[in-house]
């Protein structure tokens, strides 16, 4: 497109000329080539001070508020502009199938599955990393091209109406709610208000439809009622039971890579996974009904799935140090629900392997009034587990050794000062014969702990 059409598009002014081919972009060390630099003034940086910076980095353009030293598409808001412009384009590309998904947790691991199944079937495009908001979901859409046969489109939330206006910008025709959890329990009250937020994804979706719903989870089912679509489950459940995308006969290896039988309509199919969680399954199901309703086959779904690797760091990733340590490193984020889903993994690799466990937890951050006591509730769950050694980073996260403390007395329980409090201690009382669990909320950075565990040379024990 022309800077002309850009312009057109989002109801700005086009300042000089320039054909834009490439995609948009918001930072200058993640550039696209003959792409739109996307400049945001922000209260700390202004974007539009980085547009020579964009051009050197290979951006031909920008969408901003003011004119640059690029040709420049001039709008009031950018946000709203960016988010116009990929409208545009997605109604310029009609055969693109979206498929969007929200849910509590769990958005990353489903999204990078039915990424690789989708992927395998046809030119598909998703979200990177987390961008999964109001800038994220947009350029994620602005990196379709003809050829695009999936676009899949991670959703978050901070409100009530932020989906609802995701869905405007990328309007979905396969969306799924993974489940309503507690994480940003403090911006929406409860979870009854993040069920509303979530739900507005379904009640995107027209009559030709499929909204993809976790029969496990009461507040997800009850959103079948609020949607036109065509209703399809997933979870646990048994064969030709009422749950249409069903997971049972469950064993895990040692380091907790799980197998299943998925069934669809009366037919099964095994599934082995080779990332590591006990909860993967879920994340597996989810992606599996979203491909079947995009059309693809049962058997394609399964063996796509056991071939799907990681995709996004710091998440549930397994390394082990060249003297045998394993680290479990979880970093990416947290949330009352994920982090006892991530201890229960490590309690059972330490069950199958005999690895004394250890889980280095952080702070989980947005929980509101219910803080201290839900920090307090996982570090009791890591004791009720049976976890060998907690050691929490930070004075927020102090409630996580107090909780395992007192749920098991006869336990290692480590408050520390920070990360460097904590990966001191780890140095001198870990050894090969550990799996170490690292996990906490982004803000939190504790993938400098895991990186640190994984230095070679770090023995001690």
């Amino acid at each position: 497109m022309t800077t002309a059409e850009i312009a057109e598009a989002v109801g700005g002014v086009a300042h000089g000329h320039a054909d834009v081919s490439g995609g948009a972009f918001l930072d200058t060390r993640t550039p696209e080539a003959g792409g739109l630099f996307v400049a945001i003034a922000g209260e700390r940086v202004d974007g539009h001070d980085f547009a020579a910076a964009a051009g050197a980095a290979g951006a031909v353009a920008v969408l901003g508020s003011r004119p640059t030293e690029l040709p420049t598409v001039v709008v009031d808001d950018v946000t709203a502009a960016l988010g116009r412009l990929a409208r545009h384009l997605l109604d310029r590309l009609p055969d693109v199938l979206v498929l969007a998904m929200t849910g509590s947790q769990g958005k990353t691991g489903t999204k990078d599955y039915l990424a690789h199944v989708l992927g395998e079937a046809g030119p598909t495009v998703a979200t990177r990393g987390n961008f999964n908001n109001e800038l994220g979901v947009p350029l994620t859409v602005l990196r379709a091209t003809p050829e695009t046969r999936y676009l899949v489109v991670e959703m978050g939330a901070r409100g009530v109406g932020h989906i609802a206006l995701l869905c405007s910008i990328a309007p979905p025709r396969v969306a799924a709610v993974l489940n309503v959890g507690s994480a940003h329990i403090g911006e929406f009250g409860s979870r009854e208000a993040i069920a509303q937020a979530k739900g507005e994804i379904v009640e995107a979706l027209g009559p030709d439809g499929t909204a993809v719903l976790n029969a496990d989870d009461e507040l997800v089912a009850a959103m079948a009622v609020r949607t036109r679509a065509t209703v399809t489950t997933f979870g646990a459940g048994p064969v030709d039971g009422p749950v249409d995308v069903s997971v049972d006969e469950l064993t895990s290896d040692e380091l907790g890579r799980l197998s299943f039988e998925l069934h669809h309509r009366g037919s099964g199919a095994t599934v082995h996974l080779t990332q590591v969680g006990d909860h993967q399954w879920r994340n597996a199901a989810a992606a599996a009904a979203m491909a079947l309703a995009a059309g693809l086959d049962l058997d394609t779904v399964a063996e796509s799935l056991t071939d799907a690797g990681p995709a996004s760091r710091w998440r549930m990733e397994l390394s082990e140090r060249a003297d045998g340590l394993v680290v479990l490193n979880d970093a990416y984020n947290a949330n009352p629900e994920s982090v006892r889903a991530a201890l229960d993994t490590l309690a059972g690799i330490g069950a199958r392997s005999g690895r004394r466990t250890v889980a280095v937890l952080g702070e989980m951050r947005e929980l509101g009034d219910g803080s201290a006591a839900a920090h307090e509730a996982v570090g009791a769950h890591a004791g009720t587990l049976g976890v060998d050694v907690v050691v929490s980073v930070g004075p927020v996260a102090d409630g996580i050794s107090s909780g395992y403390a007192a749920a098991r007395p006869d336990g290692v329980a480590v408050p520390t000062e920070g990360r460097d409090a904590a990966a001191d201690w780890l140095r001198h009382n870990v050894s090969a014969a550990d799996v170490v669990l690292v996990k906490a909320s982004r803000g939190a950075a504790l993938e400098v702990i895991a990186d640190v565990l994984l230095q070679e040379g770090n023995r001690t024990a």
